[in-house]
């Protein structure tokens, strides 16, 4: 039978494609037209208000010399990265336990996944209370008689952004292990089997057969958790409100800081640029061998 080729081809379907015309136009004027806008405006002089004064570069070179930036996406890389290793590998240790048919597997599955329903705010303000020195786990492992115990992450300019990382851990990991026991459980039962037969001990049959199985699993996983480090900002204002002095500030931080409290749009401009290319930078190469690569 000849393929349907030329005018023929558009006819098909044509009352979906009408429909999707409004969606279409919405990402074209909404998406792709703010993300212009916001791109051409940070090389202006804008201050209180849009203004089409260009000036070059002025603003990105600003940015990188600022400090604040440069300790903004250190704090990012840091946590970007650890948080993506140990979400990935806490979520999935944590499903293959629940994947034993434990008994009470509903409530752990809830307890676990409970953190996830709350916001960034109350997730902020609930560890901020935890690993308060006077009032949380240094004071408590104190009164058991351990005088000499420290804790206080979000006191210490140097290890801060570890006290946050671990606030966000908490509030992300049980999603990533319900994906990750969704998975576990598409695994086909005969593949188990056949590696008790042959002798393949439990932790090479995770390794080497089912997580390459459960490849699409862990791509989704690493979108959603890269999309929540990316725009990380009310953990940040709820938890440590960027302090101690600018040691936990993070790029979506900075970007509201200019255009809402400095009243710099050029500069918030030119921030919310340089995250917009570090997306593109990390996406399209992976889109191109996730999609590309496999069209070849």
């Amino acid at each position: 039978m000849a393929a349907v080729t030329g005018p023929a081809r558009w006819h098909r379907n044509i009352s979906a494609k009408i429909a999707a015309i409004p969606m279409i136009a919405t990402a074209l004027v909404i998406f792709i037209g703010g993300t212009t806008w916001t791109v051409v405006y940070s090389f202006t002089n804008s201050k209180l208000l849009p203004r089409e004064k260009f000036i070059g570069l002025a603003q990105y070179e600003r940015l990188w010399s600022s400090n604040k930036w440069l300790i903004s996406i250190e704090n990012l890389a840091i946590y970007g990265i650890l948080s993506l290793i140990f979400a990935l590998v806490i979520g999935f240790i944590l499903a293959t336990l629940l994947d034993q048919k434990i008994r009470y597997e509903d409530t752990f599955r809830t307890v676990l996944l409970y953190p996830f329903a709350l916001s960034f705010i109350v997730t902020g303000l609930a560890w901020q209370w935890i690993l308060n020195p006077d009032f949380g786990i240094q004071h408590v492992v104190r009164s058991l008689g351990f005088e000499n115990f420290s804790f206080d992450p979000l006191y210490n300019p140097d290890i801060v952004i570890y006290g946050v990382l671990i606030a966000g851990l908490w509030h992300e990991t049980g999603l990533i292990m319900c994906l990750m026991l969704a998975g576990l459980r598409g695994i086909d039962e005969d593949i188990w089997k056949a590696s008790r037969i042959d002798g393949i001990p439990m932790w090479k049959t995770y390794i080497f057969i089912v997580i390459p199985m459960m490849r699409g699993i862990f791509i989704t996983a690493i979108v959603l958790i890269t999309s929540g480090i990316i725009k990380v900002y009310d953990l940040i204002v709820a938890q440590t409100g960027g302090g101690p002095g600018i040691s936990s500030e993070v790029p979506a931080k900075y970007v509201y800081d200019a255009m809402f409290l400095s009243q710099n749009l050029g500069q918030g401009f030119a921030a919310s640029t340089m995250m917009l290319l570090t997306v593109i930078i990390v996406v399209v190469p992976w889109a191109y061998l996730e999609f590309g690569g496999k069209r070849k």
